[in-house]
């Protein structure tokens, strides 16, 4: 039984908590119900005031899924109600929100409640956890945050003297009239082309700034037919099989992503027929034909991209951007273009989430500390050696690039419920990866990169550190993810039993009453 969710202001009180999860997007929502079944205590903190992650903050005009909506979603909880092969975003969040509703997590979410920073006690042992709505104490610490969550703003000279609308994609403002402005924007990533085809026809004049020009497969979209829809609301095991199917087809694609890039040739060929198809202008297909191999970045999927920048009313722009000024842009050439409206579709920061500033581990330095000296490593994901009892979900080296995070998602929920289940069941205190256990997962992981498209596609691309490391992707087919992960492995951490802990110094007190320990002077609030 969890604790009740109460109100509970800044600096009142201290709240103990077995273990308290950060964030409730398709990571968190999971850990929660995992864990709710499992009959474990937990609270899920989230700084929004509803569930949902991504889907709930990226609401820009076009928004929708790179997955097959059959596999994007949990397998515990198929949805029988998609209404289209590639789900648009309301569709997803209402899937999401449905979720939570079915397994009744919002009453052990503290919605509205940022987590400001968390440091590992040495004298009690426990993470202690500072928000926006109190203090807490916590054994577990899991950080379900995402990769997806903190935009990345570019630096640009002036952009923020610019006198019109601008935001960023994933903070669109829907108060902002588009209709009939001069509007720029700023990438070409997979928000990007998504938003170009739903605002161009309704736009003045639309410029697309675009430092990279990305490879863009066909989009094999569909509305599910009356036929499809009744098989997956009541025909047992045909969504299954539908899923099934789609998983196994995707799964292919690692061949020539992760282990010889020759097979991506087919794909490039359906790329490049794209182009020809999208685009009239041959001074602009040469534009927009990439410069490096097929998946090297990201691979994104659309029909209306290339016919939206073939429009009249729509420019490429490729010279690099100099600076904004109060009412325009002016490109490296010295060329000035006057907008109405900036839209920064630059991404997220991944490899430096603000996240990592604010976690502390049991030496006090930083995960971003950490990962600035040795890179993004991690332990099959989910641990990290000196943060004794944090666990990732979507932590180092789990993403993809060829198929559903989700599948990622709940393999190392497997992994999250079995470490905590083994902590409880032998009674331990801390569990913390060994560091030589981690370099030899981590060798192996760089290894197995090392004749990936991603390593050798010729592009500058997120997926690698500055130490040149891919810290971010999964190296081969997901089942090899979900094997590794299936049990916890105890035998690769360090462990104390609880009656072996040391008595804390200064003790905690239950929730409910105040703490006299005072929050160590190096907090920083990094987690906003």
């Amino acid at each position: 039984m969890s604790l009740p969710v109460t109100d509970t202001s800044a600096g009142e009180s201290t709240r103990r908590i077995d273990t308290l999860i950060i964030g409730s997007g398709f990571a968190g929502l999971g850990a929660a119900i995992k864990l709710s079944q499992a009959g474990k205590e937990f609270l899920v903190l989230e700084r929004a005031a509803e569930v949902g992650g991504t889907w709930r903050d990226n609401t820009y005009p076009g928004a929708a899924c790179d997955v097959p909506s059959n596999l994007y979603s949990y397998s515990f909880a198929l949805n029988p109600g998609w209404t289209r092969s590639f789900s648009p975003q309301p569709e997803i969040q209402a899937y999401i929100t449905s979720v939570a509703d079915k397994y009744e997590v919002r009453r052990r979410t503290v919605f509205g409640c940022d987590v400001q920073d968390a440091h590992w006690n040495g004298d009690t042992h426990r993470w202690d956890v500072r928000t926006t709505r109190g203090d807490f104490s916590a054994k577990n610490l899991v950080s379900a945050v995402g990769a997806l969550c903190e935009p990345s703003l570019p630096d640009i000279a002036g952009i923020d003297r610019f006198g019109g609308e601008i935001f960023h994609s994933a903070r669109w403002n829907h108060d902002a009239d588009l209709t009939g402005k001069r509007v720029a924007v700023i990438g070409t990533g997979a928000s990007a082309i998504q938003i170009v085809p739903a605002i161009a026809g309704t736009v003045a004049h639309l410029d697309v700034y675009q430092r990279t020009a990305p490879w863009v497969l066909p989009r094999a979209d569909r509305e599910y037919t009356k036929a499809e829809k009744f098989a997956f609301r009541y025909i047992p095991g045909f969504q299954r099989l539908s899923r099934t199917l789609q998983y196994l087809m995707r799964e292919t694609q690692v061949v020539g992503l992760a282990k010889a890039p020759v097979f991506m040739k087919p794909l490039e060929l359906a790329a490049r027929a794209q182009i020809r198809r999208g685009i009239s202008d041959r001074a602009l297909r040469r534009k927009v034909t990439p410069n490096f191999g097929i998946g090297c970045k990201r691979m994104l999927i659309s029909n209306n991209y290339y016919p939206a920048l073939d429009r009249p009313n729509v420019d490429l722009v490729t010279d690099g951007i100099a600076e904004v000024t109060t009412d325009g842009i002016v490109t490296k050439d010295g060329t000035t273009r006057e907008v109405d409206a900036i839209v920064v579709a630059t991404g997220f920061h991944v490899t430096d989430s603000p996240m990592f500033a604010g976690i502390f581990g049991k030496d006090g330095r930083s995960l971003a500390d950490v990962f600035d000296e040795t890179g993004m490593q991690g332990y099959k994901g989910s641990t990290v050696a000196g943060f004794p009892n944090l666990f990732f979900l979507v932590g180092p080296n789990t993403g993809l690039g060829h198929t559903s995070m989700v599948y990622m998602i709940e393999s190392q929920l497997n992994y999250l419920v079995d470490a905590i289940d083994t902590i409880d069941r032998h009674r331990l205190g801390t569990v913390e990866v060994r560091q030589d256990a981690q370099d030899e997962y981590n060798r192996g992981i760089q290894d197995a990169l090392k004749n990936s498209v991603w390593n050798n596609g010729g592009c500058a691309s997120w997926y690698l550190d500055k130490h040149g490391n891919n810290t971010t992707l999964w190296p081969g087919f997901t089942f090899e993810f979900r094997r590794i992960t299936k049990h916890f492995d105890l035998d690769a951490y360090r462990s104390v039993a609880e009656s072996d802990l040391p008595a804390p110094a200064e003790a905690v007190e239950s929730a409910g009453t105040t703490t006299e320990r005072t929050a160590p002077a190096s907090r920083k609030a990094a987690l906003q």
